[in-house]
């Protein structure tokens, strides 16, 4: 297994993070305004952590209420994780180490009784890796606001 470093969000990476770029249609990830998206991956209660490998940034996580998509049923009991890879890093087999990685994680830090995560609709390579770490889908709805359909999916903590 990959060992990869979970350090706390600090600016100067927050910045860094919200200056990638993907290719559509990836592209939706981008933030718009980098100052902004910064200062919700530094926000307290998010829960924005870097993943290192060695002294490389290879992704970010978030643990709680911001990995939400609003529209979504989130009565459930669970931590809701999130995140994103670097863009030049995507596509390359490492979605479920870091999935995995972030479940240990979790457990330690926040003791949770299940993981969930929200996927776009159309994101296809993401939601095979939920299945692949032991994510079973549990809804789908449409955005009320934009009308792109997400996928919510669950896990057992193990």
């Amino acid at each position: 297994m990959i060992a990869y470093q979970f350090r706390p969000m600090e600016r100067a990476v927050a910045l860094q993070i919200a200056q990638w770029r993907y290719a559509p249609p990836y592209d939706i990830y981008n933030a718009s305004e980098v100052e902004e998206a910064a200062d919700e991956y530094l926000t307290p209660e998010y829960h924005y952590y870097s993943l290192w490998q060695n002294d490389d940034l290879v992704a970010f996580r978030c643990f709680g209420p911001d990995a939400r998509v609003h529209g979504g049923d989130y009565s459930a009991d669970a931590l809701d994780l999130g995140g994103g890879m670097r863009p030049d890093l995507t596509g390359k087999g490492l979605g479920a180490s870091v999935m995995q990685a972030s479940f240990e994680f979790a457990k330690k830090k926040f003791n949770p009784s299940a993981f969930r995560c929200t996927v776009a609709g159309f994101n296809l390579r993401a939601q095979k890796v939920c299945l692949k770490v032991g994510y079973q889908e549990l809804q789908r709805f449409t955005h009320p606001n934009n009308a792109k359909e997400f996928v919510v999916f669950l896990r057992s903590v193990d």
